[in-house]
């Protein structure tokens, strides 16, 4: 009898299902002839803003551009050092190379694969000193001035951030939220004694909104939230050839705007979104369920003050890409995110750490599987999956 196929992920159903709304979305498009801003893009805006108990959301059109708006909107510029994390995709250090500063990296938390706060802190005590007339950290190596922190919220769960911001805050450092995994994701911040909302904390926070991301556009889109006038106007500018109104341009910006189409389909499915992101998380639960005692196989962390919305179900497992080839065998799709830290890619060859530098990274990119994770997945497809695993490991 032939094995059933389990995809990593379904991009098909869930459209099917919404297909009557989001084909009046491209209607009203061709009825109007409003393709660039007008108000699909507004009632998007606002609607995303209000998701992520933000002020401000500004559309636009990847992941990418948001963060790299963000980063120009906080003023980081030229010859500035930017922390980030080495486990995560290029589009974070992409941004920041693409502003002209340097991307710098410190370790993560084994547990959650998010930045590690103990390892940002001892990276600006013993990397740096601080510059005597602004207080904030050079870099003792290039001299260059740290001006900022980007904590990735990788998988769907959120960085912890209380004691990330409480060392930004001492040593004036702007944090900008990655959060292009982690749409409704949240965390308890023991300092507001309050739920916050992914995107929310920083001054900004990014989001993409990629086909397979949790809010997903059919085609590239993306989004910035903000609690800053300031910022929020800025991007605004940015996102559009620099104008503050049309053929008045304050600054030279980007074509980083919005598809109004793209807004329209958002907007019908972040109504859906809460329920989806709840899906997810039963379906996380019933993996942990099913493998937590299987042996070599480790399952995801989520802390008590984290609740996650599982973009992706990330494994751990000495095996790896035996595992992985012997599930795809057996008709079970997987993925690796990501098989190669930033800092080992040939991309950052010339000024990046060598292999050894951040040793908690380097183990988990050699050990990661992705399983499948989506909200029209079920009990039987992950019944399915877990005895796979199991009769691997017990194989071996």
């Amino acid at each position: 009898m032939p094995h059933p196929s389990i995809p990593f992920l379904d991009l098909v159903t869930q459209h099917q299902q919404l297909e009557e709304e989001l084909t009046a979305v491209f209607q009203s498009a061709l009825r109007t002839g409003r393709f660039i801003g007008g108000p699909m893009v507004e009632e998007f805006e606002e609607n995303f803003a209000r998701f992520c108990d933000s002020a401000y959301c500004i559309g636009v059109g990847s992941g990418t551009d948001a963060l790299r708006f963000a980063l120009m909107a906080a003023g980081i510029r030229a010859g500035d050092m930017v922390i980030t994390v080495p486990n995560t995709f290029i589009a974070t250090t992409e941004a920041i190379s693409q502003c002209g500063a340097t991307p710098v990296f410190v370790d993560i938390d084994p547990r959650t694969y998010n930045m590690d706060p103990e390892q940002l802190r001892r990276f600006i005590e013993t990397e740096c000193t601080r510059d005597d007339a602004t207080g904030k950290p050079i870099h003792r190596g290039t001299r260059q001035p740290v001006t900022a922190v980007i904590p990735v919220h990788l998988y769907g769960q959120m960085a912890d951030m209380d004691p990330i911001l409480e060392i930004a805050e001492t040593y004036g450092l702007v944090v900008i939220e990655d959060a292009c995994q982690a749409h409704g994701a949240q965390y308890f911040s023991k300092k507001h004694h309050a739920w916050k909302t992914a995107g929310s904390m920083g001054i900004a926070g990014a989001f993409s909104f990629y086909p397979g991301k949790n809010l997903g556009a059919c085609g590239e889109a993306g989004a910035v939230v903000t609690q800053d006038e300031q910022i929020a106007r800025s991007i605004r500018m940015i996102r559009d050839h620099g104008q503050r109104q049309k053929y008045h341009h304050d600054m030279e910006g980007y074509n980083g705007r919005l598809d109004a189409i793209q807004a329209g389909i958002l907007s019908v499915k972040l109504k859906h979104l809460p329920k989806w992101n709840e899906q997810r998380r039963q379906w996380a639960m019933a993996y942990r369920e099913a493998l937590s005692d299987i042996p070599n196989i480790l399952v995801p962390f989520e802390p008590a003050w984290s609740k996650g919305v599982y973009h992706l179900y990330v494994i751990q497992t000495p095996d790896r890409d035996k595992l992985q080839a012997y599930l795809s065998e057996n008709g079970i799709g997987t993925a690796l995110h990501y098989p190669i830290p930033l800092h080992l890619q040939k991309a950052y060859a010339a000024n990046a750490p060598s292999r050894g530098a951040f040793p908690v990274s380097e183990a988990a990119a050699e050990r990661i599987l992705s399983l499948p994770m989506f909200p029209g997945l079920d009990r039987d497809a992950i019944g399915i999956v877990s005895r796979r695993i199991a009769t691997f490991c017990k194989m071996r």
